[in-house]
């Protein structure tokens, strides 16, 4: 779970880029979030106080989004079909995952949960996935299969939902806004998705792409995914990204896409709807349906 589309990376630490005097070092802080490293990088002089309390926030948020942690609001709203009273950050979340769901034609779909955990089972036991199995699944995914109103959120019988293709990228918003709110200007938050405030210089923080390419990240958000970037029983083969139209694992048709965008939720939810789309125009357009979206590297496989 650690390596799940870490495909981003810091091109050079802030403090040892040629010319770049400062005159607060960039403090860095780590830790595990949702499956995958957190680390956030602050240039303030309390940055060691505001990390530790950003920290805090992720693991708040982590409790509302894991599908690990047996407390989580997602995990009880899957195992009692219906939430009410449900955390603003979760409504938000779904409301982007149905505004990407719309644009992306239905490819993008947190309900593939139940296909997952159908995938899942059936390679515990050794053997692939029966046809009728994959047809029961089917029955029980679909977006429309989901209900939001401010003091509910419910799912029909046997639907169940994973937002593992968002919340990284939604909470790494949510931490960008909490520094924000703080007085912190210079900072990059990564949860497996990247979120940037201000850069360290006028170019932006440095973040080089999956095709080699650097760009210069600033008071934007940078997303990744990679259809082998995580495989069913690490065959490295099946992608544990379905396609909520056939049923099926994602073809392997790209090494990685990265997507930029305003917010890190749109850009996470956008690279993994790309990962099944077949063309580099088809993931444009895609892209062009959020303002401010952009297609940032799309390496074929």
């Amino acid at each position: 779970m650690l390596n799940r589309r870490r495909f981003l990376s810091i091109a050079a630490a802030v403090s040892l880029v040629p010319g770049a005097a400062r005159a607060v070092p960039v403090h860095v802080e780590t830790g595990i979030a949702l499956g995958a490293r957190v680390t956030l990088r602050l240039a303030h002089p309390d940055a060691p106080i505001l990390a530790g309390a950003a920290m805090e926030e992720v693991r708040r948020l982590e409790r509302i989004f894991s599908l690990y942690l047996p407390d989580s609001d997602l995990v009880r709203l899957n195992s009692e079909g219906a939430l009410d009273g449900p955390p603003f950050e979760l409504l938000e979340c779904l409301t982007v995952a149905g505004a990407v769901h719309v644009a992306s034609g239905g490819r993008f779909d947190p309900t593939v949960q139940t296909l997952w955990r159908a995938e899942a089972t059936a390679r515990e036991r050794g053997a692939p996935l029966t046809e009728e199995e994959r047809r029961a699944a089917l029955a029980r995914t679909g977006w429309g299969r989901v209900r939001l109103s401010p003091d509910r959120i419910s799912l029909e019988p046997g639907s169940t939902l994973t937002l593992n293709g968002i919340a990284q990228g939604y909470i790494a918003d949510r931490v960008a806004a909490f520094l924000a709110a703080r007085g912190l200007t210079e900072a990059l938050i990564d949860t497996g998705e990247m979120a940037a405030l201000e850069g360290p210089a006028q170019g932006g923080w440095p973040v080089r792409l999956p095709d080699g390419s650097e760009v210069g990240l600033r008071r934007r958000a940078l997303a990744t995914s990679a259809p082998l970037g995580m495989t069913f029983g690490g065959d490295g083969r099946t992608s544990h990204i379905l396609d909520p139209l056939s049923g099926r694992p994602a073809r392997p048709l790209w090494q990685a896409v990265s997507v930029t965008a305003p917010t890190a939720a749109v850009a996470d939810a956008l690279s993994t709807a790309a990962c099944l789309l077949a063309t580099r125009q088809e993931v444009e357009r895609l892209c062009d349906s959020f303002p401010g979206a952009g297609l940032a590297a799309a390496v074929a496989a």
